[in-house]
């Protein structure tokens, strides 16, 4: 038997040692009808952690509860839409309790694999199934990196407007790890090039995934702001009633096609993946942490140019 268990492995006491950089990770604006949610972390290229979760629910709700809300954009400050989940700053807080926002129990206090599926219930894929269903539409501005969990909040958004200069990556099977939690891959993107995503890990430049579907428009980084705000207002001018039907159906078509029996059957297979990790002695994440993803992503970047460049000269 393998003993060469991680402090984060184990049953063992959890520290809430998390250390802030700012008290609002999220900031709130309303102006025409358009309330605006920007992750604020951009130091940490607006990695999420629980702390900004939470921020980003009391938001959406708050919008949601706003009868002068039509519309809702969410953006990051900063270069970097979001580089994912947070696995390395010192605002790490997966050992803090936070109130609730479904009835699942409080991870805090409890033993090896436990504790990571009761939290990832909670702050990833319950956060985002509640976003996605939310009446009223949701556009997601995008910039830079939009990385695993990056993914997860573009995709419960009903439209994607991205820079030329995004890019999108989900590089988790490198932890042993099926895709992040919220998966949507295979409806986001054709099945065969969702493998080619996920197998590689490479980035995914803004222009194949307009090609693919999952972007309905790119601009420059310039007129980004902009392009999205313009196509806000316009549907800012919709009845608030129409707007919810209309996405409640769309929701619907998705739900036949299988994205909720998917992400359940991919949430099972992520979770058996964390635990043999833990299994292993490698930590839930295989062995990995910021660092090294980030070294490892950075070669993926290069890889992928590589062979973008190749593919431009063959033509």
């Amino acid at each position: 038997m393998n003993t060469n268990t991680r402090p984060d492995d184990a049953f063992v006491d959890r520290p809430d040692d998390a250390s802030y950089e700012t008290e609002t990770p999220v900031l709130y604006e309303v102006s025409n009808g358009i309330a605006t949610l920007t992750m604020n972390r951009p130091s940490f290229n607006n990695a999420q952690n629980s702390q900004m979760t939470y921020a980003l629910d009391a938001a959406f709700a708050r919008a949601v509860d706003d009868d002068a809300v039509r519309v809702i954009v969410l953006r990051g400050a900063g270069k970097h839409f979001s580089a994912g989940h947070d696995i390395g700053t010192p605002g790490r807080d997966v050992n803090k309790s936070f109130d609730r926002a479904h009835l699942w129990y409080d991870h805090t206090n409890k033993p090896g694999a436990e504790f990571n599926y009761a939290r990832e219930q909670e702050v990833y894929l319950g956060m985002c199934r509640r976003w996605h269903a939310i009446p009223k539409p949701t556009i997601a501005m995008v910039q830079g990196a939009c990385v695993a969990g990056g993914l997860m909040l573009a995709w419960v958004c009903d439209l994607i407007v991205a820079s030329d200069d995004a890019f999108f990556q989900d590089p988790v099977v490198r932890m042993g790890i099926p895709g992040v939690e919220y998966f949507a891959h295979a409806h986001e993107l054709n099945p065969r090039i969702a493998k080619e995503f996920l197998f590689l890990g490479e980035r995914m430049p803004a222009a194949r995934a307009y090609q693919m579907g999952m972007v309905n428009r790119i601009v420059s980084r310039d007129a980004l702001e902009g392009e999205v705000y313009a196509m806000a207002e316009r549907i800012a001018q919709q009845p608030r009633l129409g707007l919810a039907l209309t996405k409640q159906v769309i929701n619907g078509v998705e739900e036949l096609q299988g994205l909720r029996t998917t992400m359940d059957m991919a949430y099972g297979y992520h979770h058996l993946a964390h635990a043999h990790g833990q299994l292993l002695g490698n930590g839930h994440l295989g062995g990995h942490d910021a660092r090294s993803m980030a070294s490892a992503n950075k070669s993926g970047a290069s890889a992928a140019n590589g062979a973008a460049a190749a593919e431009s000269e063959a033509k």
